[in-house]
This record gives structure tokens, C-alpha cells and sequence, in this order.
């Protein structure tokens, strides 16, 4: 493993720790920062999977009581029973869809103008659900029922577009189905759960053959440095929401999604030539 190359792991474990869970789209960031390192081909379409598992493992981490609680009483206690329906009646619409139209999505909308374009329009969305009247009947994650997770779960579905972000989709989703800031962002962290870990397990076979162990050292790279800035990413957003509205990211997508549509007009990048 050469300098340059443990320099691109160590960004881009940077970039998808970060914006994993933030509002922002990780999968929007990798696209641009990838295509501007030029990392990519089969190595990137492995890496990016394994850096995922080190992000998601930040929250298993940092929710580790909640889950160790919910894993114990689901025995005994129907709170647990019911928190644990909830999370599989939200993941299931991800499955289902995700079976279906993945490859398409990966082969046609996995690129930075696509990106650009849905963080500019999320952001604005973002904005209109802030300035909304927000009528909370959910104060906890133990209170929201199957119904709000069904419709959180396909508030989910439109991450599957790049650019669009996953977390943003059901924080924002969760805010209008009547879920308080705090209790959508946390239910955003703990849906990201096995969605992610079934995304990883499914993508991890599906492309078993590119995992070799010449590339072992630069997925150790990112793997440790997505968990460390994830860590350090769950941790700030928390704090944040506490006393802070999301208008600040979703001003952010939308500079961000203007400036790389802008080096696109101008032709100061040629966006075009991005590959997945």
C-alpha cells in the first residue's frame, strides 16, 4: 500500500464517518470526494462497504445500553417487543424496494450532477419542514407506533437516490409524521441499524470476489477512521439538535449542491466523466 493510496482511504474514512448521520448524504459525499481523488473501480465499490460497517458501528457503540435493554426484556417486557416491531416494520420497505431497483439506481443516478441536484432540492425541503408547525406525539422512541415507523420506513426509500440522504430522509420524514427532533434523529439512528448492516451483508456477497487480501490494510484505514469521525459525528448532532433547528445543514446542501452544479455550467469540473 502506497502513501497515496492510505492518504485516499484516510479521506474518504473522514468524509463517510462525518456525514454518515448527518443530514447531508454520505453517499452524495463519497460520489464527489471519490471522484475527486479518482478513487474508484472494483477497490472502491468493496471499500465503501466496509467503511459503512465501521460508521454503523459508531451508533451500535454509542446506543449500546438502549440495545443491550431491548435485547434483554424482549422476553418479559412489550415495550421492547414493540420497539423492535417498529424498527423491522420500518426497515422492511427498504428491503423490498432496495431488491428491486438498486442496480438501476446505482447504474443511472450514482453520479454528481444527480447528487448536486438532490441536495439542493432536499435542502430546500428541509427548510419548508422546519418552518412547518411541528405537532409532536412522540416525545421518545418508545412512543412512536407501527404506523409512524411505516411511514419514517418509506421516508427512508427516497435516500435510496444519492444525494438525497438516508438520515435526512427519515429525520425529516419523522418530523412530519408528528415525531419530536430528538426522537426522530435517535429512530433515524437506530433504523440505520440493520439497514445498513443488511445493505453491507447483501452488497458484501453480492461482490464477495473483490474482497482480496492485498487490499486488507487500506479497508483497516478506513473502517477505524469512518468509526472514530462517526463517533465523533452522533455525538455532536445530539448535542446540537438539543438547542438548534436542522436549517443549518439544509443551508449547507444547499450551497453545496450549487457550487458543484456551478463547476459543472462552467466547465471548471467535467462532473460527466464521474463513474460510480
Amino acid at each position: 500500500m502506497d502513501l497515496w493510496t492510505a492518504f485516499q482511504a484516510l479521506i474518504l474514512g473522514v468524509v463517510e464517518g462525518l456525514t454518515e448521520f448527518l443530514p447531508i448524504s454520505s453517499t452524495g459525499h463519497q460520489i464527489i470526494v471519490a471522484d475527486l481523488l479518482e478513487f474508484g473501480g472494483e477497490r472502491a465499490m468493496a471499500f465503501n462497504i466496509i467503511i459503512q460497517l465501521g460508521a454503523i458501528l459508531a451508533v451500535v457503540w454509542e446506543f449500546r445500553r438502549k440495545i443491550f435493554d431491548v435485547v434483554l426484556g424482549l422476553p418479559t417486557q412489550p415495550g421492547a417487543r414493540r420497539f423492535t416491531a417498529n424498527l423491522l416494520i420500518a426497515f422492511m420497505p427498504a428491503v423490498v424496494l432496495g431488491v428491486l431497483f438498486a442496480d438501476l439506481i446505482h447504474e443511472y443516478l450514482f453520479n454528481p450532477i444527480t447528487v448536486a441536484m438532490a441536495l439542493v432540492l432536499g435542502g430546500f425541503v428541509m427548510l419548508w419542514a422546519e418552518k412547518r408547525e411541528h405537532k409532536v406525539h412522540a416525545e421518545t422512541v418508545d412512543d412512536i407506533t407501527w404506523k409512524d415507523a411505516l411511514k419514517v420506513g418509506f421516508a427512508q426509500c427516497l435516500a435510496m437516490i444519492p444525494g438525497t440522504s438516508r438520515s435526512g430522509s427519515t429525520i425529516i420524514g419523522g418530523l412530519l409524521f408528528g415525531l419530536s427532533r430528538k426522537t426522530a434523529t435517535e429512530f433515524s439512528f437506530f433504523l440505520a441499524m440493520p439497514t445498513m448492516v443488511g445493505a453491507a451483508v447483501y452488497s458484501g456477497y453480492k461482490y464477495r470476489d473483490l474482497f482480496v487480501p492485498a487490499d486488507f490494510p487500506v479497508f483497516a484505514i478506513g473502517f477505524v477512521t469512518a468509526f472514530i469521525f462517526a463517533m465523533i459525528a452522533v455525538r455532536g448532532l445530539l448535542l446540537f439538535i438539543a438547542s438548534h433547528s436542522y436549517a443549518v445543514f439544509a443551508w449547507y446542501r444547499i450551497a453545496f449542491g450549487l457550487l458543484i452544479l456551478a463547476t459543472w455550467q462552467f466547465g471548471w469540473v467535467d462532473w460527466t466523466a464521474a463513474q460510480p
